[in-house]
Parts: C-alpha cells; structure tokens; sequence
C-alpha cells in the first residue's frame, strides 16, 4: 500500500467512527430538568438600590465675617430652636468699620450744611449784584456813568449768578456724599450684626466643624469656613444611587421598603421624593458606571416605635448611615407567571429538532431572525419551544402575558441548559429539583 491508500483508509474509518459515536450519542441524549406549571401569583417589581442617609432639610452655617469665635453655646448633637444663638465671632474689626463709616457719614453731613450756607451767602451776594446791575443800568443809558463802569458792574453780576449755580451744585454733591456714607454705614452695621449667627430654625446640630477660639473666613472674601451643620432629624432621608438601566422605571412617590444597618431584620417605609435629571459619573471611560440620584424619605411612622424606646431621646437615625433600598416599580395580582429560570431567548424557533451533528459542531449561521422571548414546554418526553409575551418580574418569578397555559409542564432548570444546550425536539427526563444535580 501506497501512503496515499493509507491516508484514505485511515480517514474513512475515521468518518465511520465519527458517524458510530454521533448515532450512539443520539440514542443516548437525555437530558434530565425539572419543570414547573405556570402558577397565578402576585408579582412586585423592585429596583435595589444602596445609598446613605441624610436629612432632609439641612443648613450649612458658615461666617460671612472673618474673626476669632468668642462664643460657642452648642456642641454636636444637642437639639435648639430657632432664633437661638449659635456662633459669636469677634466684632472687633467690624465695631471699627462701623464707627469709620458713622464718622464719615457726620462729616458729609456737615459739608451739606457749609454747602447749604453757601448757597445762602451766594444767593445774597447775587441779589446785590443784581440790584447794583439795575441801578447802573439806567444810569448808563442816561449816559451818567462810562462804558467801562457799566462793563464791571455786568461781570460782577455774572460773576455772582455763577457762584449761586456753583453753591448749588455743591449742596448737591454734598447730599450724593450723605447718600454714600449712610450706605457705607448701614453695610458696616450689617457686617457688625453678622458677628453674631441665630438659628434659622428649629433642629439639631448634625455636625461641629470648629471649636471656641478658632479662626474663621468670611464668605464675603471666599468660600467661608463651615461651622457647623443645623438639621431636622425628625425627617430622614435615603441619598440611593440608581443606575441607569433601572431608573427609567422609577417615578415620584413610588413606595421603597429600607434596610439599615445600624437595624438588622427591620425594614422601613419610604416614599420616592426626588430623581435628578442629571447623572453622576463615576469611573475610568471604558469601565464608566453612570447612576442617578434618588432621595427616599423614611416615613416616620414606619420607625415611630424607635423614637418612643429610645433612652437617649435622639432620632434613631443618623446622617451617614448606611441604607439599601428596595424600590417597588410595578405590581401585577393574580396574574400567570414562571420560574425566571424558565425563560430564554432564541433567534430559531421554527425548527423541531437540531440535528446531532450540528449539537457537536454547532450551527454556523442563526440567519437575520430578531431573537423571541420563550420557554421550553414538555410533552411526549421531548421539549417543544414555545414563544411567550413576558412582563414584570420579581428576584424569583416572571409574568407571561401570553403563550402558556396553566397545565403545561415548563422546564425550569438547569439554567445553563434552558438557555444553552436544549433544543426543539431534544429528550428529557422529568426530576425534581432535589434530583436534578445527583449522578445515576
């Protein structure tokens, strides 16, 4: 024998062990699932979300003067009303700026009053001017006196209706002066009242950023040093990051369940109150995760019990907490659903049963088709793929709207072989989920 006659001996019995196996295999596929009937069950739609908890109103004091604190009543935690005094900075500089600007404001009052006498003083001398003018006038058309007299009894007239204009001007300069300087005083007055810092309303001191004799910045140069933080704890609320898949299905006062914590086994009642409308990225640009921010307020009747057991009397949650959030999107009652398990997707199902040839190569081209949303139904021993309409889903179930009936046998596991291994026309063997994963 020649090499070329061996080769060909060699692939034929190769071919033939091949098409042995494939036909030996497919006597012997078999593939063992469990199944469910398609049940009438509540379906709650939820989206999880982790997020921290703030307050609801909180206000940030900060000094719009520069200055050392001379008196701090509060510290953190404890509780004040509004109107109370939290924050005195030294009004030193502020007393000096002040008593700067009343001085000024006195001086341009007292150049109003000289302006005003001499405006008097003008006026007089121009009314003399004036009748002196009229006396030489006639004297001067009668040809009594000469035309160089005449001429200097004129400039003196003009020259004294100049100095009334003049003297009237002055008066008001002098009260645009008044007008600066009362400014000057009542900014002045107020940075010396900003020496002192009230509560704008009732709350609690959430946070302490500085101590009695601390050096502060005013506002008014730059951002100014935070003092410290009043809030009401009475209201809390959930800062919960959603991501973008999710937060298409979030709307305003959707009811959330919240976990905290700082309560194991206790769930809270929440109520969505805010979605931005922009996101917050973070992340590198190839691995970016974009979520928006959604505020969840706590209903206080959910943790009422907590505020009337507690020892220490404050609120039983504290900004920083941590909190993850279950918000509840879309509820369907009684209404046909299957294991999540059960569903897959599929661009041919048209076809009855997949060759074993093609189960081992795998088949080359899945054509144009749009991929359909289905199950796999048992009859006969064998699995028939079945398009289905699905709807809202929960962590274990979801809707079929359409496509099933109530006493069909719907293969539920294993998840990798519903959604990868089992085709049309494919023979099953019908286990529990206990004996689903045992050897023979």
């Amino acid at each position: 024998m020649n090499k070329k006659t061996i080769f060909w001996v060699l692939g034929i019995a190769i071919v033939a062990l091949v098409i042995v196996a494939i036909f030996n295999n497919k006597s012997k596929d078999e593939y063992r699932v469990s199944v469910a009937k398609p049940e009438v069950r509540t379906l709650v739609e939820t989206v999880v979300a982790n997020g921290r908890i703030q307050p609801e109103t909180e206000v940030v004091i900060s000094s719009e003067v520069s200055g050392k604190i001379l008196e701090l009543p509060f510290r953190e935690g404890a509780k004040v009303k509004k109107g109370d005094l939290l924050v005195r900075i030294n009004p030193d500089l502020s007393q000096a700026a002040l008593d700067r600007a009343e001085a000024a404001l006195n001086n341009a009052k007292a150049n109003k009053a000289s302006a005003d006498a001499r405006v008097l003083q003008a006026e007089a001398q121009f009314k003399n001017n004036k009748l002196n003018k009229d006396r030489n006038e006639r004297l001067y058309e009668d040809g009594a006196i000469s035309k160089a007299d005449y001429d200097n009894v004129m400039a003196q007239y003009e020259n004294a209706e100049a100095e009334v204009m003049a003297a009237q001007e002055s008066v008001k300069a002098a009260t645009y002066s008044i007008r600066s300087a009362e400014a000057s005083v009542k900014e002045a007055r107020d940075s010396y009242s900003r020496t002192t810092i009230y509560a704008p309303m009732d709350g609690t001191i959430s946070s302490l950023s500085v101590e009695e004799g601390e050096q502060v910045v005013g506002a008014m140069q730059m951002t100014g040093t935070e003092i410290m933080r009043v809030a009401n704890l009475d209201v809390m609320e959930v800062l919960a990051d959603v991501n973008e898949s999710d937060i298409v299905r979030v709307a305003y006062n959707d009811t959330a369940s919240i976990e905290v914590d700082a309560y194991i086994d206790r769930k809270f009642q929440g109520l969505v109150t805010e979605i931005a409308n922009s996101a917050t990225s973070t992340g590198l640009s190839a691995d970016q995760v974009t979520n928006f921010e959604v505020k969840i307020r706590i209903l206080p009747s959910s943790y009422q019990d907590l505020i009337e057991n507690s020892r220490s009397g404050m609120a039983p949650f504290r900004p920083g907490m941590n909190a993850t959030v279950d918000i509840t999107t879309s509820t369907r009652e009684n209404t046909i659903s299957v294991p999540l398990a059960s569903v897959t997707s599929r661009t041919d199902t048209t076809s009855a049963e997949r060759s074993s040839v093609e189960r081992l190569v795998g088949k080359k081209s899945e054509g144009e088709q749009e991929p359909v949303t289905c199950v796999f139904v048992v009859e006969n021993e064998k699995v028939r793929l079945v398009p289905v309409e699905t709807g809202v889903q929960d962590d274990q179930f979801i809707e079929i709207k359409s496509g099933l009936d109530e006493d069909m046998d719907v293969v539920s596991g294993p998840f990798d072989m519903v959604t990868q291994t089992l085709a049309p026309g494919d023979k099953v063997k019908v286990v529990s989920k206990d004996d689903l994963y045992k050897k023979d």
